[in-house]
């Protein structure tokens, strides 16, 4: 790992078996990876697209605050949406949440999770000038 980068993980059963890390700051930038309403070996809100989204971007906010970012950081989301049917509700979540930050986003329907009760992932980017990386 180089100085200039920054690892924040401890979120996912999966992190270790697949290597990869929730957060990784370079530079000024933070990119989060996908993240659902999966909470210690359960899955939130299932049934409830809206909800699931709400949950999934609470952890990414927090993967955020990690690095001392907020929402008003935020400059591009990526929504992963299991049916078409869903994609109003996780739109509407989207607004709700970072609606007055309007950042970059892409919606597109999947045909499914790693989890067939998840329903929704979000995926963040960033952005902060002179972004501190030390720990």
């Amino acid at each position: 790992m180089t100085q200039d980068r920054r690892h924040v993980g401890g979120y996912s059963p999966w992190e270790e078996q697949y290597g990869f890390t929730r957060a990784v700051a370079i530079g000024d930038f933070v990119f989060v990876s996908g993240c659902t309403a999966w909470d210690d070996g359960t899955v939130r809100f299932e049934g409830s697209p809206y909800d699931q989204a709400v949950a999934a971007f609470g952890v990414a906010l927090d993967a955020l605050s990690r690095f001392g970012l907020g929402k008003a950081d935020v400059v591009r989301t990526r929504l992963y949406v299991t049916h078409a049917r869903d994609t109003d509700e996780v739109g509407r979540a989207h607004r709700d949440i970072l609606g007055e930050v309007r950042p970059a986003c892409t919606m597109v329907v999947i045909n499914a999770l790693v989890d067939s009760r998840m329903s929704v992932a979000v995926e963040v980017d960033a952005y902060k000038k002179n972004l501190e990386l030390s720990p």
